[in-house]
């Protein structure tokens, strides 16, 4: 009974071709619309949570508290090389390094620009190891630099092929750096940021010089021993720099931040976001939803008397009801469907242009089969929705006064 109800319904919409698809329409914008935004949106929370798993879950990171932007562009709270020996003393703690950082004349092919060069200790390999895994940093081309390395440099992945200068900068280039020159020794891959992706890092040692830095230090990078809790040596490391700083939870000019908090803000940030465009979303659903209920309405004033014909021969309120409710159900899962389909579409197309245009991997479309299915279902269900009302008007006419409709 349930696939004749079906069959017919196919008929009907095939029959009123001009009108189903005019009808469609509505549906396949709002739900293409659904698809993009929740895609990109899930696509970035999903980067996001990748570079975290990267960074791994055995490391904290320690930066002066109230800096804005990038490190070494200002602000009057600073932490020292001597912050960095208080926390090297702390129990659980396996390596310690640090990052400190300025703004340089980059000069290459005679043209020149300003970008963020970093100072990197050399000097103890397995600190400075912490710093590549925390990072995410890999060698897409020559070596990281090693102890000694002094007018050697190396660069981010847009440097290779952002066309930053004009031209391309590859491996054994030299590039001037505040009138200075230094041979590029290695080339990283991206990290997916652009920010991080145009950064130069050269030993700490050239840059306290070159920058006249003294002990300040910008970021600071701990690991932690094996079976330690990181929670705890955060909270002891936070206590003794406390210490050793002289201030107190009031007066504190430090952050600590841990894997799990960078995530869970990150992930509150998204999950607003998610929402809101979910709403917004939501929204364009509804307007199709109305176009759906319309034609419905529509198609119950053409269909009086047929309907009267359809109860004269015996058809019931309920199989009313249900015949314009699968119908109108048809109509939210085709054009669900196709909407699905272009969302797919598009959201890859906004994903190849960010990364063409942009340099940056962040932004991913997430292609999930839960959003898939549940774009699919809600089409249906608000077709459904939509199509009640009219099918329930539909259903209680009076078969002889159906009759008599003209």
């Amino acid at each position: 009974m349930i696939q004749d109800y079906f069959i017919f319904a196919v008929k009907i919409i095939r029959k009123r071709k001009l009108r189903s698809w005019l009808t469609v329409v509505g549906i396949v914008i709002a739900v293409a619309t659904i698809f993009i935004l929740l895609s990109l949106s899930l696509g970035l929370q999903e980067a996001v949570n990748e570079q975290f798993r990267t960074i791994g879950i055995d490391k904290f990171f320690i930066q002066p508290r109230g800096q804005l932007g990038a490190p070494g562009t200002g602000g009057a709270v600073q932490l020292t090389t001597d912050d960095v020996e208080t926390i090297k003393k702390v129990s659980g703690i396996k390596g310690v390094t640090f990052m400190t950082a300025g703004n340089a004349k980059i000069e290459f092919n005679n043209r020149a620009r300003y970008y963020i060069v970093a100072g990197i200790p050399l000097d103890d390999e397995k600190s400075y190891q912490t710093l590549v895994e925390a990072a995410g940093w890999k060698i897409d081309e020559g070596e990281l630099l090693k102890k000694g390395d002094k007018d050697e440099i190396v660069i981010g992945s847009l440097y290779k092929k952002g066309n930053l200068f004009g031209r391309n900068i590859v491996l054994g280039n030299k590039i001037s750096i505040n009138n200075k020159d230094f041979r590029v020794k290695g080339i990283l891959k991206s990290v997916g940021n652009p920010g991080d992706d145009q950064n130069i890092f050269m030993s700490y040692e050239v840059f306290k010089e070159f920058f006249n830095s003294s002990k300040r230090v910008d970021a600071i990078y701990v690991q932690i021993k094996p079976g330690e809790d990181l929670d705890n040596v955060a909270s002891e490391t936070k206590k003794q720099l406390m210490k050793s700083r002289d201030v107190t939870e009031k007066t504190i000019d430090f952050s600590i931040l841990t894997p799990e908090e960078l995530l869970a803000t990150f992930g509150t940030i998204l999950n607003i976001l998610t929402a809101f465009l979910g709403g917004v979303a939501a929204i364009s659903l509804l307007v199709g939803g109305i176009g759906i209920a319309n034609t419905m309405y529509t198609s119950v004033l053409e269909r009086t008397k047929e309907i009267g014909t359809m109860k004269a021969i015996g058809a019931r309120n309920s199989d009313i009801l249900l015949i314009f409710v699968i119908e109108a159900g048809l109509l939210g899962i085709i054009g669900g469907i196709i909407g699905v389909g272009l969302g797919i579409g598009v959201s890859k197309l906004i994903e190849y242009i960010v990364a063409v245009q942009l340099n940056t991997s962040i932004l991913k479309a997430s292609l999930s089969p839960w959003l898939i299915i549940g774009c699919l279902f809600f089409a249906f269900v608000v077709g459904a929705v939509s199509g009640f009302f009219p099918a329930r008007q539909a259903s209680k006419l009076n078969p002889t006064e159906a009759l008599r409709y003209e």
